[in-house]
């Protein structure tokens, strides 16, 4: 009975293991036809040939046709001017709820979780009517602002900090450290892995976004790579597979080079902060 069990046992993985490599196939081909097109002209785009001659060309006509390199600059921006203020609001938030006691606490933190169950979508009309009343429609600051106060964030590190020993707060109040000194100097460091794991999920969304920045920009000046990209391979403008491929890799390249860089970084981070 033993023996049928770890051969039941067997099976299941194997078939596990089977589905999973299926899934990454699914997922890596796209990327792999992408890679084909950007270093191939576009005769051979959708001709296979494997000892087809490869070119650069497709970049420097993306590169000419389309100000990408301003528009990964935009990207930057908003990542630079977003996640720091989100982690700031996210770990204040965070310790009231996690070690404070105060009158509606409790109803306070709900609404804070009813948030992770409204899409942004749904708030577009009403964060755009609140930009133009403050003149920020077509900023750097306005495609962020309306993500600061991340309930995701607060929720995890909310979580980390419960886990956080009383003990090493009443430590730190005997030294001398006042409530944002204990902040700072206790929780902040042993909540090191959910904020990296918190910043990764932060910039590949923002990075990735369209939605939002497609409505709230209107210039070159402020739009970023996902809107540029959509702009730059509009039907209108006739489809080139090899240079919307290449444009394609130039937008998602930072991504994927910090991720090949920092394989390992990114799991350990993601599994010391409890996100599965």
């Amino acid at each position: 009975m033993k023996r049928h069990f770890q051969k039941k046992l067997s099976i299941s993985y194997s078939l596990e293991l089977i589905g999973a490599y299926l899934l990454a196939a699914l997922w890596i081909l796209p990327l792999l036809y992408a890679f084909w097109a950007a270093f191939h002209t576009k005769e051979y785009a959708i001709h296979f040939e494997l000892f087809a001659p490869l070119t650069l060309d497709n970049f420097r006509e993306a590169l000419s046709q389309a100000p990408f390199l301003r528009y990964g600059f935009n990207t930057f921006m908003v990542l630079a001017f977003l996640l720091p203020l989100q982690l700031l609001v996210s770990t204040l938030a965070a310790y009231a709820f996690a070690r404070f006691n105060f009158i509606g606490s409790n109803i306070a933190f709900s609404l804070v979780l009813v948030q992770l169950m409204i899409t942004p979508e749904i708030l577009i009309v009403q964060n755009y009517g609140t930009l133009t009343s403050i003149g920020m429609v077509d900023t750097i600051a306005g495609i962020g602002l309306p993500y600061i106060a991340s309930a995701f964030c607060i929720f995890l590190l909310r979580q980390t900090f419960k886990s956080i020993p009383k003990e090493l707060e009443d430590a730190a109040q005997l030294e001398g450290c006042g409530t944002m000194g204990i902040l700072w100097r206790v929780y902040v460091p042993l909540a090191m892995p959910t904020y990296l794991a918190f910043s990764l999920v932060s910039v590949s969304h923002h990075w990735n976004n369209f939605l939002w920045p497609l409505i709230v920009t209107n210039s070159v000046e402020t739009r970023p790579l996902t809107v540029g990209l959509g702009i730059f391979g509009a039907p209108e403008s006739g489809v080139d597979w090899s240079l919307i491929s290449a444009a394609t890799l130039m937008s998602v390249a930072p991504l994927l080079i910090a991720f090949l860089l920092f394989q390992r970084q990114f799991v350990q981070s993601f599994m010391q902060a409890g996100i599965k």
